[in-house]
């Protein structure tokens, strides 16, 4: 009646003990991070501040493009901040998105139509737009609720500028920007752009040491902005000091490789000291990165003519002229006769090449139309009477391309747009 006990076999408890410990520690610490199938996984949403930060240290490197992209992630994080857009506006205009700038000011606004700052920027991507009497309304707007607002006054100062320049704006506009960039810098001596505004009144001026100075301040507060190394060796150029022109002037295309403007400025540098064939490298390099400006396709003839390429010359004036069709819906508008002294400078150069060319029927006609459209300008108007000289000694000497002095096509009055 009496059954013997079995003795407990430890080998298996223990082995229980681990699976149930196994499977506790696997329900709780290990089951929550399995990923379910098919369903999305969760990721930390990045604090708007932290774009904007981003943007900042790009915006501070030269990295503009890499600053527009992160302030539009802010944006779309937090779309209700009007800083945001304000912030993007201004490095827009620096990369020379004008128009995308004038959309971003423009939705600060509307989130905020008494944002000082909103204006202001507003104004200045208007002014780069050429509508300047906008540009002043928006400037104007921005001072009435902010009188202090220095970046304010600095924009203001440039939108005076470039209204005397092209002659829409008041009488007394150089008076107006030369106060409003002087209060700008003592609102905010440290402000790049306050700087830069007064260096642009002084080079408009004709201060172009003073003006080299203020520019050279701006480059120690933000030395990656390309537009500011532009500026710098624009007036280099026009004190004839070559060497740091084609310095800065590279500087600035280094940072900004898609804007032909260095590419321009080079070019005119090199043929202000003869060097035409690297004048029309650069020109053609400034045309790569903008094919339908019709400018560029006439500072490429003029450097062509210079290097007695004349039916290279003729062609390229031609389209800058007439205009024409680089086919895939790349149209080239026409530069009409004014009294602009690069345009006036085209037409009399096309009128020389023609005539050389021994094209005198269309020579004539562009000289004709210089003389009766433009004839204050003594140098358009001299060129223009040599190509009808020329034709007329092609009636009984046809012309043949050897290599003679070219007259100085490259001269004119320096403008602040040069």
């Amino acid at each position: 009646m009496n059954r013997r006990r079995r003795r407990i076999n430890w080998f298996w408890v223990t082995v229980l003990l681990t699976m149930i410990f196994a499977v506790v520690y696997f329900d709780r610490y290990v089951a929550p991070d399995i990923q379910t199938p098919f369903v999305d996984t969760p990721t930390p949403t990045r604090a708007p501040e932290s774009f904007i930060s981003e943007a900042e240290l790009y915006f501070g490197q030269g990295k503009l493009l890499q600053a527009i992209d992160s302030y539009k992630q802010a944006i779309r994080s937090r779309p209700d901040d009007p800083a945001s857009y304000i912030a993007m506006a201004r490095a827009q205009v620096f990369i020379g998105q004008y128009e995308e700038a004038k959309t971003s000011a423009e939705n600060a606004i509307l989130l905020n139509p008494n944002n000082s700052m909103a204006h202001a920027v507003h104004a200045w991507a208007l002014d780069f737009q050429g509508d300047f009497l906008a540009a002043e309304a928006s400037s104007k707007r921005a001072l009435e609720l902010n009188p202090n607002n220095a970046l304010a006054h600095a924009y203001y100062a440039e939108i005076l500028v470039d209204s005397y320049v092209s002659g829409s704006g008041p009488f007394d506009s150089i008076e107006l920007a030369v106060e409003a960039s002087r209060v700008a810098l003592s609102l905010a001596p440290e402000l790049m752009e306050a700087h830069r505004a007064r260096a642009y009144v002084l080079e408009a001026t004709g201060n172009y040491e003073e003006a080299i100075r203020e520019y050279q301040t701006a480059i120690t507060l933000n030395e990656n902005i390309p537009d500011l190394h532009l500026a710098l060796g624009r007036n280099y150029r026009a004190l004839g000091v070559y060497d740091k022109a084609i310095e800065e002037l590279t500087r600035a295309n280094a940072l900004n490789p898609a804007d032909p403007l260095p590419d321009l400025y080079i070019s005119r540098t090199y043929a202000s000291i003869g060097e035409y064939a690297k004048a029309a490298q650069y020109a053609e390099q400034a045309i790569k990165d903008a094919p339908t400006d019709a400018a560029l396709h006439g500072n490429l003839g003029v450097m062509y003519y210079h290097n007695f390429q004349w039916p290279e010359a003729a062609q390229e004036l031609g389209l800058a002229i007439f205009g024409g069709s680089l086919g895939e819906d790349q149209i080239i508008e026409g530069l009409n006769l004014d009294t602009n002294t690069r345009t006036a400078e085209y037409y009399f150069t096309y009128a020389i090449v023609l005539s050389r060319l021994n094209r005198c029927g269309e020579a004539l006609q562009i000289a004709q139309q210089i003389i009766g459209t433009i004839p204050s300008n003594e140098l358009a108007v001299f060129n223009a009477n040599e190509a009808i000289r020329l034709c007329q000694e092609n009636l009984d000497n046809p012309p043949t391309a050897t290599k003679e002095i070219a007259p100085d096509v490259t001269k004119g009055t320096p403008t602040p747009q040069a």
